[in-house]
């Protein structure tokens, strides 16, 4: 492709950024700026247009997603030319590096990455024996306390309890961790960063190698960098000739785990003679939606400001709905998904998002009743499935028989008859003598301390696993994996399960042994083994804990899953004070900062059209609360809103409209009554199930059906003419 081909399909300032000399870099790119092609045009320019090796570029995102897409537009432009770069995520960028040099690090060569699930078990292990209550020390809060101190660089040697037993306690867990994942040559997540940074900060010779190859360096979503990813970057980009970070500090929504929005200043303050370009021209949202986002935004004081804007356009005023309670928000969230349907939008493009995943449960009552199929987006993706983690636990086992964390989840899948005490010999045996559970196992069956069915069933297992052990060097990936489900057992033990979710399971394992031969058709790493780049595939892109939008169903999910995505039609729901901002970060400024980005970004996730709405009632632990509306709201000038309210006929002969002229109206609604009509909201009794709230109706006449929450009952439909329902006075 011609350079000046290329170059023509940017605008001005992408151009600018594309072009700038090589050097330091700071792109500000505003949501739907186009940052990706920047990024991508950026790298076939210093190719071209500079000389650069491929061979000498460094490309770091943050979701696999998003390395594949940059690395798949990347191989569009360049072709063969493209050969040679380093494009991925942090953990992935990592764990290659540790791959490649696992000696120096002092890691066994078949070190496994174990995720989230896998780190909670083994921290659940180590309250166990060191006889910890797990009441009053929840293992979950000690797992977070241990990955932000990695993610912060510090060992468990180097962190300096306070006086506090709590500290204490957390120290002694964190320093017992660090010894089993080093026994068992596993690492977690965090652990893939700060190990390969201590590799290069303790090699000067291998430091010096990278740093010298790696001269043109690419990160994108750089607001979103920790401290031990600034800390790696840094280390590598000493002496790089064009350090390129591409971020947006309106979209910093990630300071609970350990973001620094602070780096893309640090950034600007370290690299010396730093240029920053701003990309505001969006092409994704319509005038009215921008407006809203930089009205919003333009609230937060610490911003390195820029103002979107779009040559497209001006769109609908932005409706803003005030509901009675959650269930008529839901209601109104399903009368506007059908409006979407009936105007040819497809599902997948309508999205729903909230502050809590707490508020979905009503949303899917109000949509499965209304025969509208849904996705939670974020839900568990493929490789976090059980049944998919047990087979990759036989994978592991096959590459390194001595990993006592496989050995422990498979040693009775499918059940064989080694039970929680036969593991428990296992477990005192190698303890006693200082070794693996595998070899353990073989011990308790040599000196006969396990016989009889017990003794035959772990015998056959170990032998099932020496077999495909000694297959994994004649054997592709997929053969081998074929072995695996037939000679475990486990593919058989779901197929003769009765009932759907076991069918289910068994179809899942049948799809791993399709990834499989995609797999060899297009592999993760070309660097390392079949087996082993494919294990550190699954482990990696199970950690991104977000799953793909399917092709026929509406997208549910939090703000926080919805940033990098765009849909044509969006609701925000629960826009109250304490929820949205939670009440949490409502009296502190950094963290009601960046709450409001976070409603920055959902609202910047609408293409054509945005629902924004709030209940004035809401239940929370069991009461119903008063609500006011967000300050967000207060912050998005009137003229771009489209104040709504329900209009409610019940009884056919009387109509009543919620005005809208005062914040308080609803609740004075709530408790009309007159002869013949009863209203949304109101409060009545019924002779069989006793008092509940109007949340909806239907029909006319004698035909008028009423949605109401009974306290006791729950939810039903009644028909008006027969329920002989009363007003509570």
């Amino acid at each position: 492709m011609a350079e000046i081909s290329w170059l023509s399909i940017l605008n001005t300032e992408q151009k600018l950024a594309v072009t700038a000399p090589p050097g330091n870099l700071l792109v500000l790119a505003g949501a739907g700026s186009g940052k990706t092609r920047v990024l991508v045009h950026r790298i076939a320019w210093l190719i071209y247009s500079q000389g650069a090796s491929p061979y000498s570029i460094l490309a770091v995102t943050f979701t696999n997603k998003a390395a594949g897409e940059m690395r798949g537009r990347s191989q569009s432009m360049l072709g063969r030319e493209g050969g040679g770069m380093w494009v991925g995520t942090f953990h992935g960028l990592a764990h290659k590096l540790l791959r490649l040099h696992w000696k120096e690090a002092g890691l066994p060569e078949h070190f496994q990455v174990i995720d989230s699930d896998e780190q909670l078990f083994i921290i659940r292990r180590i309250f166990k024996a060191l006889n910890l209550n797990e009441d009053r020390f929840e293992p979950k809060k000690i797992q977070h306390f241990i990955n932000r101190k990695k993610d912060e660089g510090i060992r468990a040697d180097a962190f300096h309890a306070h006086a506090s037993v709590y500290d204490e306690v957390m120290k002694q867990v964190y320093v017992e961790y660090e010894k089993y994942c080093r026994a068992n040559g596993i690492l977690d997540f965090a652990e893939l960063l700060l190990a390969s940074f201590e590799l290069l900060q303790s090699n000067q010779e291998l430091l010096q190698h990278y740093r010298a190859r790696f001269v043109h360096i690419l990160v994108d979503e750089f607001q979103d960098t920790n401290t031990i990813q600034y800390a790696w970057l840094s280390l590598l980009a000493k002496e790089a000739q064009s350090v390129t970070v591409v971020g947006d500090d309106d979209q910093s929504i990630y300071g609970w785990r350990g973001a620094k929005i602070e780096n893309l200043r640090r950034f600007e303050r370290e690299f010396k003679d730093t240029q920053i370009i701003r990309l505001e021209q969006n092409y994704r949202s319509t005038e009215t939606i921008l407006a809203a986002a930089n009205a919003l935004i333009a609230n937060n004081d610490s911003r390195l400001g820029k103002t979107l804007w779009t040559q497209g356009e001006k769109g609908d005023l932005i409706p803003l709905y005030t509901a009675f309670n959650e269930e008529d928000e839901a209601l109104y969230v399903v009368r506007q998904v059908r409006a979407c349907l009936e105007e040819g939008v497809p599902l997948k493009e309508i999205s729903v998002l909230y502050r809590s995943n707490a508020q979905s449960r009503v949303l899917e009552e109000a949509l499965v009743r209304a025969g509208i199929p849904y996705t939670i987006y974020g839900g568990l993706r493929f490789f976090e499935r059980a049944e998919i983690k047990d087979a990759l636990a036989y994978l592991r086992l096959i590459v390194n028989p001595k990993d006592n964390t496989s050995f422990e989840r498979i040693v009775n899948m499918p059940p064989r008859g080694v039970g929680d005490k036969s593991l428990e010999k296992i477990k005192e045996i190698a303890e006693a003598q200082g070794i693996s559970y595998w070899e353990a196992a073989k011990v308790a069956l040599a000196e006969r301390w396990m016989s009889g069915k017990i003794g035959s069933s772990l015998h056959a297992f170990l032998e099932t696993i020496e077999n495909l052990h000694g297959q994994r060097e004649s054997a592709s990936l997929s053969q081998l994996m074929d072995s695996l489900l037939k000679e475990s057992g486990l593919l058989e033990y779901f197929k003769e399960q009765k009932g759907e979710k076991a069918q289910s399971r068994a179809e899942n394992l049948e799809e791993l042994l399709n990834a499989t031969f995609d797999f060899e058709e297009e592999p993760f790493e070309e660097d390392f083994p079949a087996l082993v780049s494919f294990l550190s595939y699954a482990s990696l892109e199970g950690g991104e804990r977000q799953s793909e939008k399917t092709e026929d169903s509406l997208q549910l999910m939090t703000l926080h899953s919805a940033k990098g995505l765009e849909f044509t039609m969006v609701f925000i729901c629960g826009l109250e004070e304490g929820l949205f901002p939670h009440h949490f970060s409502s009296e502190n400024k950094e963290t009601l900062e960046e709450e409001r980005r976070l409603c920055y970004v959902g609202i910047t996730r609408a293409m054509r059209r945005l629902y924004l709405c709030y209940a004035e009632k809401r239940r929370l632990f069991g009461r119903d609360e008063e609500r006011m509306a967000s300050r967000f709201l207060r912050e998005i000038p009137p003229h771009l809103l489209k104040e709504t309210r329900r209009k409610v006929t019940l009884s056919g002969y009387a109509t009543s409209l919620f005005p809208k002229s005062t914040p308080k109206t609803m609740a004075m609604v709530s408790t009309a009554y007159e002869e013949g009509e009863f209203c949304l909201g109101q409060r009545v009794t019924h002779p069989k199930f006793g008092e509940g709230t109007i949340v909806d109706q239907e029909g006319r006449g004698d035909r008028a059906r009423v949605h109401i929450k009974f306290d006791v009952y729950g939810s039903k439909w009644l028909a008006l003419a027969y329920a002989k329902l009363e007003a509570v006075q």
